[in-house]
């Protein structure tokens, strides 16, 4: 003998629509905006550097970027 398949309670319908509804979007740090635009001028430089390499010569012009709020406190 089978059993017949449980029908979804109206609480599991309600969980799928409301998750997908509504996305909120975060506010982009000025690190995040500052590593989009200096990645790409890294990669420009230096055109068959990897991905993470220049990922990092990028985070460490952060260090003395104008645009780090760190180093405009200074």
């Amino acid at each position: 003998m089978s059993r017949p398949k449980a029908k979804p309670t109206a609480t599991a319908a309600k969980k799928k629509s409301t998750t997908s509804k509504v996305t909120k979007t975060k506010k982009v740090s000025p690190y995040n905006m500052y590593i989009k635009s200096e990645l790409a001028k890294v990669k420009e430089k230096n055109p068959g550097i990897a991905h993470k390499d220049a990922f990092k010569l990028a985070a460490q012009n952060w260090a003395t970027a104008p645009q780090n709020p760190k180093v405009a406190a200074k």
